[in-house]
């Protein structure tokens, strides 16, 4: 799956989660990725936080930095 989609898909997860505000959307999101997301694209996704993000919401940046450190 291409990092442009991968991104994609990442967002439209913060978006759901924006509401709750940042404290409750980046455990949110961080859990839906870890939860639902095969291992190769929770793989890819850290790799493009890696190569500097590009594309990613704060929160979705910030989400996927907490399941790096995980």
């Amino acid at each position: 799956m291409s990092p442009d989609r991968l991104v994609y898909m990442a967002n439209q997860i913060g978006k759901f989660f924006h509401s709750q505000g940042h404290d409750k959307a980046v455990p949110g999101i961080a859990e839906h990725i870890r939860k639902f997301w095969d291992p190769r694209m929770r793989t890819a996704i850290l790799a493009h936080l890696d190569a500097g993000g590009a594309g990613l919401d704060p929160d979705v940046r910030d989400a996927i930095a907490a399941l790096k450190q995980a």
